[in-house]
C-alpha cells in the first residue's frame, strides 16, 4: 500500500496535474480524479487502481527521468563557457523557476483553419497561386521530371511566368492587360495539367498563426479579409486563454476544453490528433516550451574533462565523409544518365530520380558504413571477452584513432556540426563546482546543430546571438532545403529549423514550405545542376553556385544523425570509460520469448519473478528498456513492483 499511497501523493501534485492537463487532459478526469478518491486497501486494490498506479508511475518517469524537454515540466536551460573559470559548473539561479513561457499554435491545427478557409471563393481570389516547384517553364515549353517537354500558347507561358506566389489572379489579370475571368480560366486549365497550385498554403513557422495572419492581412477585399481574421482570432483568443491559465492544471484543462470546441466548430475535425506511426509529434492544437530562469556558468575543468569526445569526433567526421562519399557517386550515376546527350538537368529533375532521398540506396549504405565504423572501433579498443567495465585514457586510443579516422571533412554543410548529448554528475554542488565530475555520453547527433531547432532557437534569450554563431560556422550564405512540415515520429513544428539568415537561399524541392515573398527563395526547376571541376554544383538562377550535396542536406543528416556508435554489437556489451567520460553505457540484448514474468497474473509472483530474471542476467537495479512494442527508452526499477509491471 505504501507505493499506492505514494503514487498518489505524486498524482495530487499541482505541478503533476498540470503537466498531464498538457500531454493528455482527458486521463486527469478519468484516470487521475478516481485514483485520488480511492483509499488503498489490500481488499480494494482491484484491476482499476493498479492500472491507475501504472498510470502515473509512467507519466513521472516520463516527466522525471528521461531528460525530454516538456513545456514548463522540462524547461530549456542555457549555460555559458567562462574558459578563464578554473572550475566546473556553477548554477545561478535566477528569480523564480521560469525565465519565460509561451504557448504556440502545432502547424497542423492552422493549416487545418487554412482549408476550411480556403473555401471560400471570394478570399481565394486574392491568394496567390504558384507553379508546381519541379515543373520548369523555358523557351516557350514545360517540362516535368520524366515526361516529354510540353509546348505553351502565348497566353498559358504569361499566366504560369507569373504564379510566384506573390501575384493574385487580379494582379496578374491586371499586368496582361486581360479581363480576370480570362486569367482564372487559364489557371485552372494550369491546374488541371498539375504545373500549378491554388492553395492556401501557410509557410511552416514557430508562429503559424501569424504567417497565416499575414497572408489575410494582404487580401485587399474588406469582407473576405475580415471574416477570416475573424475565424482566426477565435482561436487566437482560445490560446490567449490558455496561456492564461498557466499551471493551475483546471483553469488549463478548461481552457484546452474551450479552445478544442472552438477548433471543432470552426473546422468540423478532431481537435486531438491519433498516435500512431503516420502521426508526427505535437498532437494538440497547442504546446508550451518555456526557458528556465536558472543559468549555468562551465569552466576550464569541465572542458578539459571533455576531451574523449575528440576521439568521437573524429571518428563521426570519417562517417559523415564516408556516407557523402557514396551519395555523391550514386548521384553522379543519375546526373550522367539525365545529362546524356548533353540534355540540361535541373535540381528537381535530380531530386526526383533519386527518390527515396537522398538514395534508393542510402539505407544499405549508411548499414555498410555503420558495420565499418564498427569494426574500427573494436580495432582501436581491444575489449576483453565478457568484460563489464572497461576503463582507459584518450591517450591511450589517440594514435589508434589517429590512424583509423582522421582525414579532413568531406561532407556536407550540416556535416560541421556534431551535438553530443552530455550528463554531468558529481557528489555535491561543492565538488560540481570545482570540476570533481565523472560524465556520461548519451547519444551523439552528427551532421546536425540541435541548437538550430525551434524549440532551442525560440527558448533563447537572444536569437540573434546564435545568429552571430552560425554566422561564424557559415560566413557565406547557405543554401537551405525547404522541408516537409512534418515527418511522422520524427519532425514537426518544435524541431523545425529555425537559424535561417536574409542572406540564405531556400530551394523549394517539393514541399513549397517558404514564404514566397521571402527574397532567394527559388524552385528546384529553376536550378541548373553542373559539374564543375569534378564536383556536381547546384547553380541558381542569379549564378550562385552550392555544392548539390548542400540541397540534400537534411535528407543526408536524416540517415546518419542517430548512426554514431563505438560499441560492438552482441548480447552484452561492456561499459566504456575514456577518462571520466563514460563513452558508451553497459547494454544487454535478450529474447522477448525468455522474459518469463511478462505473463504471470499475480502481482507477487510476477515481482519474484522479475527479480530472479534480473539476476539471471545480473542486471543493474535501474535501466532503460526499448523493447518491440515500445522503441523510446523507458525507466525500469527492479525495487519497484509498477515499473516492474510496466516492464511486463
Amino acid at each position: 500500500m505504501d507505493t499506492a499511497r505514494y503514487l498518489q501523493e505524486i498524482a495530487a501534485r499541482p505541478r503533476f496535474q498540470a503537466a498531464l492537463a498538457w500531454q493528455n487532459p482527458a486521463v486527469l478526469r478519468t484516470g487521475i480524479a478516481p485514483f485520488l478518491r480511492w483509499t488503498p486497501t489490500a481488499d480494494s486494490r482491484s484491476s482499476m487502481p493498479r492500472q491507475r498506479e501504472e498510470l502515473v508511475a509512467h507519466y513521472w518517469q516520463r516527466f522525471c527521468v528521461k531528460n525530454d524537454t516538456i513545456g514548463f515540466f522540462g524547461p530549456v536551460g542555457w549555460g555559458y563557457w567562462d574558459l578563464v573559470a578554473r572550475g566546473g559548473v556553477a548554477v545561478t539561479p535566477g528569480d523564480g523557476f521560469l525565465a519565460a513561457r509561451e504557448v504556440y499554435f502545432s502547424g497542423w491545427a492552422i493549416d487545418a483553419l487554412a482549408k476550411v478557409l480556403a473555401a471560400d471563393s471570394a478570399l481565394m481570389r486574392w491568394i496567390p497561386p504558384r507553379r508546381v516547384s519541379f515543373v520548369r517553364c523555358a523557351d516557350g515549353t514545360v517540362q516535368v521530371p520524366g515526361r516529354p517537354a510540353r509546348q505553351l500558347g502565348d497566353l498559358e507561358r504569361a499566366v504560369l511566368e507569373r504564379c510566384d506566389g506573390t501575384r493574385h489572379i487580379p494582379a496578374i489579370a491586371a499586368e496582361l492587360g486581360l479581363p480576370e475571368d480570362d486569367v482564372t480560366q487559364t489557371v485552372r486549365d494550369l491546374i488541371s495539367r498539375r504545373w500549378v497550385q491554388w492553395r492556401l498554403e501557410v509557410p511552416a513557422a514557430t508562429h503559424p498563426d501569424r504567417a497565416l495572419r499575414d497572408i489575410l492581412e494582404r487580401v485587399p477585399e474588406q469582407a473576405a479579409r475580415e471574416g477570416a481574421l475573424e475565424r482566426l482570432a477565435v482561436l487566437e483568443r482560445g490560446r490567449d486563454a490558455v496561456r492564461a491559465a498557466g499551471t493551475d492544471a483546471t483553469a488549463l484543462t478548461a481552457a484546452i476544453t474551450a479552445l478544442e470546441a472552438d477548433f471543432a466548430t470552426l473546422t468540423d475535425s478532431e481537435a486531438q490528433r491519433a498516435k500512431g506511426e503516420r502521426t508526427a509529434p505535437c498532437r494538440g492544437l497547442v504546446y508550451s516550451d518555456a526557458r528556465r530562469a536558472a543559468t549555468a556558468t562551465t569552466g576550464a575543468a569541465l572542458l578539459g574533462h571533455l576531451e574523449p569526445l575528440q576521439l568521437c569526433l573524429t571518428a563521426a567526421r570519417w562517417m559523415t565523409n564516408r556516407f557523402a562519399e557514396a551519395v555523391r557517386a550514386r548521384l553522379r550515376t543519375v546526373y550522367e544518365r539525365l545529362s546524356a546527350g548533353g540534355a540540361p538537368v535541373d535540381l528537381g529533375t535530380l531530386w526526383l530520380h533519386t527518390l527515396p532521398s537522398p538514395h534508393p540506396d542510402a539505407g544499405d549504405l549508411i548499414d555498410a558504413i555503420q558495420a565499418e565504423l564498427r569494426a574500427k572501433w573494436a580495432r582501436v579498443l581491444e575489449l576483453p571477452e565478457g568484460a563489464r567495465r572497461v576503463q582507459v585514457t584518450t591517450a591511450e586510443l589517440a594514435e589508434r584513432v589517429r590512424r583509423e579516422f582522421d582525414e579532413p571533412g568531406d561532407g556536407w554543410s550540416l556535416a560541421r556540426y556534431v551535438s553530443p548529448d552530455v550528463l554531468v554528475t558529481a557528489a555535491d554542488e561543492t565538488a560540481l563546482a570545482r570540476g570533481d565530475v565523472d560524465l556520461v555520453l548519451g547519444e551523439m547527433h552528427c551532421a546536425l546543430n540541435t541548437m538550430g531547432a525551434s524549440l532551442f532557437v525560440h527558448q533563447h534569450p537572444d536569437r540573434d546571438e546564435l545568429l552571430a554563431e552560425t554566422t561564424r560556422d557559415f560566413p557565406g550564405p547557405r543554401l537551405l532545403p525547404m522541408l516537409p512540415k512534418e515527418l511522422p515520429l520524427k519532425w514537426s513544428t518544435r524541431s523545425r529549423p529555425s537559424l535561417d539568415r536574409p542572406e540564405d537561399h531556400y530551394v523549394a524541392l517539393v514541399d513549397q514550405t517558404g514564404d514566397p515573398h521571402r527574397p532567394r527563395t527559388v524552385l528546384s526547376a529553376d536550378v541548373r545542376v553542373e559539374d564543375r571541376d569534378g564536383r556536381l554544383t547546384a547553380v541558381l538562377p542569379d549564378g550562385t553556385a552550392y555544392d548539390v550535396l548542400d540541397a540534400y542536406a537534411n535528407t543526408l543528416t536524416q540517415r546518419v544523425m542517430d548512426r554514431f556508435t563505438l560499441r560492438p554489437e552482441g548480447e552484452h556489451t561492456p561499459r566504456i570509460t575514456l577518462g571520466r567520460m563514460t563513452v558508451a553505457r553497459e547494454t544487454w540484448q535478450l529474447p522477448v520469448a525468455e522474459v518469463d514474468f511478462a505473463d504471470e497474473k499475480a502481482e507477487a509472483a510476477r515481482f519474484v519473478k522479475a527479480r530472479h530474471w534480473q539476476r539471471r542476467h545480473d542486471l543493474p537495479r535501474f535501466v532503460f528498456v526499448v523493447s518491440p512494442t515500445e522503441p523510446r527508452p523507458f525507466y525500469v526499477d527492479f525495487d519497484s513492483p509498477v515499473y516492474l509491471t510496466i516492464l511486463a
